[in-house]
């Protein structure tokens, strides 16, 4: 069984969770994995990060339907069998594995990519989901992507409703329900700051075990 100490981070769209993971990662001294998985998936896989930049688990499937793959750099992590079954199955179980052996190397942070439930047998494994008020979400996503509120709340909507569909589709458990994580956090009440203070303290105490 894994002793490393590893932390995964759901988030609804615009609460800040890539922002609270940079930071704890930070305060922890480990790695924080998010978009990059994807990208060692697809290198693993054999498709450009070009084309893998612009892929992320909100569109997954959808986009690597029409690619053939073979194994390059990153095929060390994913077993012969992940080449078998439809496009999508192929890029989610390299992704899995890729994360599995993550986690046997050392302490980190998983950001989204149903790595809850991938390390689900995981004792040392702690489970967080993030939301926020609407209200601040639409902000957040209005300042980074300059959008007006209108657009901001629209793909808000659209990115949560992709990230549902995903986790829900690959994990069988609802993706913002309590029943599917060990800590929910409301990032307004506490802040991105608090948030970091929060998890900093229960991932050292988790440690002391």
């Amino acid at each position: 069984m894994n002793s490393n100490t590893i932390v995964t981070i759901g988030r609804q769209f615009g609460s800040g969770g890539h922002k609270i993971g940079e930071l704890l990662a930070g305060r922890l001294d480990i790695p924080i994995y998010d978009h990059q998985l994807i990208q060692m998936a697809a290198e693993a896989t054999n498709i450009s990060h070009e084309d893998a930049a612009m892929v992320d688990e909100t569109a997954l499937g959808k986009y690597l339907s029409s690619y053939a793959l073979a194994p390059a750099n990153y095929a060390a992590f994913i077993q012969n069998d992940a080449y078998q079954g439809p496009m999508s199955d192929r890029i989610f179980q390299s992704q899995k594995e890729i994360i599995l052996k993550l986690a046997e190397q050392g302490p980190c942070i998983f950001v989204g990519r149903c790595a809850d439930y991938i390390l689900g047998d995981y004792s040392n494994c702690l489970n967080v989901f993030l939301h926020a008020y609407k209200e601040d979400r639409i902000q957040r996503i209005m300042d980074i992507y300059g959008l007006d509120r209108r657009h901001a709340w629209d793909k808000i909507k659209q990115v949560d409703h992709e990230r549902k569909h995903f986790y829900e589709e690959r994990t069988g458990r609802k993706w913002d329900s309590p029943e599917s994580y060990m800590i929910m956090f409301n990032v307004n009440l506490l802040g991105i700051e608090g948030t970091v203070d929060a998890l900093e303290v229960i991932y050292r105490k988790w440690q002391t075990r």
